[in-house]
């Protein structure tokens, strides 16, 4: 078989995704990045892969190759890539195509009224909803975004981004931190959506009621200063240190020492591979539930805890439950490594993706996705759930599997 993936760049949260198929495919899988890195990317620690890649073709160096590749191959995987240039040629012939998508409405759904914005939804993705072409959703979120404009009707897959998958001594991992001082752990752009406010107001409630920890935050941006003058307001320069930036390598480091990761973000973070890898850092995740990764990789109460997104009060309740319970602190962050280990890490996915497509190159009909797809994971069938019930659906979820 040959399988080539079409995306703006490769980047750290791709590459084990992308070896793992060259394990299976050899010579059949290739990757091809549309434009150059972005150097704010670059500066934020990620690396120029270039050149370090032996399935990785640069459509912007190698353009004939590339559009040869797009139309030659089985199976052809589109994700962040312009359409004229280089998807559509592929869907005018009619040939197996896996759209690989983050959410199209991250500011709000209403958006999807506009006759302008339908336009274009319909050229991209609408026109062929009959024809051969899948979806790949990378986030809860994407499938009531898509199902809004029926497209892909019973043709969306649960995808996701899928960073390294560290196999560690879990033990090791559960038993850090115990000197009594609990420590949490927050990493992003200091940037309004991703709301690096809330771990310091965490901070402030957790100090208030007198309990001993500390709050380390990775990462820099606008809100930089917005944050370091919060801290000094707060009174809460002992307890929390702002890191900086640190490769993606350090900050798995820091990820494998804390005890509870916090993660912030609104609507508008598509995925977060973050979460990816605090889980496999054995970290008690407390997320927004409006994180796109949230919904497919966190069990509330059983892998990990989610809060409301924007509910100051539920966050610093939920993170005052973990502060004051170790063993349950030892219990999610367990069950959250083994998430990662077992189901949700890229050898899995792409051994699953290899499967649906020697499936799809096979025949199968269209309308049979539903019975194509695996039960839970990577490559499962997506529920459809609009943003305003997700809240609702995982923590009745949660109940459930407590009950």
């Amino acid at each position: 078989m040959k399988l080539t993936f079409v995306s703006n760049y490769i980047n750290h949260h791709q590459i084990p995704v992308s070896n793992e198929l060259y394990r299976l495919l050899g010579e059949g899988y290739h990757f091809i990045q549309t434009e150059p890195v972005e150097e704010e990317r670059l500066q934020m620690g990620w690396q120029d892969e270039s050149a370090s890649r032996p399935y990785l073709k640069l459509f912007y160096e190698q353009p004939v190759e590339c559009k040869r590749l797009i139309m030659e191959s089985d199976m052809v995987i589109f994700g962040g890539t312009d359409e004229e240039s280089y998807i559509k040629p592929r869907l005018e012939a009619g040939k197996i195509v896996l759209r690989y998508s983050e959410r199209i409405y991250k500011s709000g759904q209403w958006k999807a009224v506009s006759p302008r914005g339908l336009k274009k939804k319909y050229e991209d993705h609408i026109r062929y909803r009959k024809k051969s072409v899948y979806l790949l959703c990378a986030g809860g979120y994407v499938a009531s975004d898509f199902h809004l404009v029926r497209a892909y009707p019973g043709k969306m897959f649960k995808w996701g981004y899928f960073p390294e998958t560290r196999h560690l001594d879990k033990e090791s991992l559960l038993e850090k931190h115990r000197e009594g001082v609990v420590s949490l752990l927050w990493a992003g752009r200091f940037i309004d959506w991703k709301h690096p406010e809330l771990p310091v107001l965490v901070a402030e409630y957790l100090k208030q009621r007198g309990y001993a920890f500390h709050l380390s935050m990775i990462g820099g941006g606008e809100m930089e200063e917005e944050i370091r003058g919060l801290i000094a307001e707060r009174k809460l320069d002992q307890e929390v240190t702002l890191c900086g930036y640190l490769k993606p390598a350090q900050v798995r480091e820091r990820m494998e020492q804390a005890e509870i990761y916090l993660f912030t973000s609104d609507y508008k973070e598509g995925w977060g591979a973050v979460l990816n890898e605090a889980m496999n850092s054995a970290c008690a995740v407390l997320a927004s539930h409006a994180i796109g990764a949230a919904p497919f990789l966190l069990r509330h109460g059983s892998n990990g805890m989610v809060f409301e997104s924007g509910n100051v009060k539920d966050l610093c309740e939920k993170a005052e439950r973990l502060a004051r319970n170790a063993a349950e602190r030892r219990k999610l962050g367990e069950a959250a490594y083994d998430t990662i280990l077992k189901e949700w890490n890229a050898e899995k996915a792409a051994d699953r993706l290899v499967e649906i497509a020697e499936k799809l190159l096979a025949g199968r009909n269209v309308k049979e996705t539903g019975r194509l797809a695996f039960k839970s994971g990577p490559l499962s069938a997506v529920e459809v759930i609009a943003p305003g019930k997700m809240y609702r659906h995982l923590m009745h979820e949660g109940e459930q599997q407590e009950g």
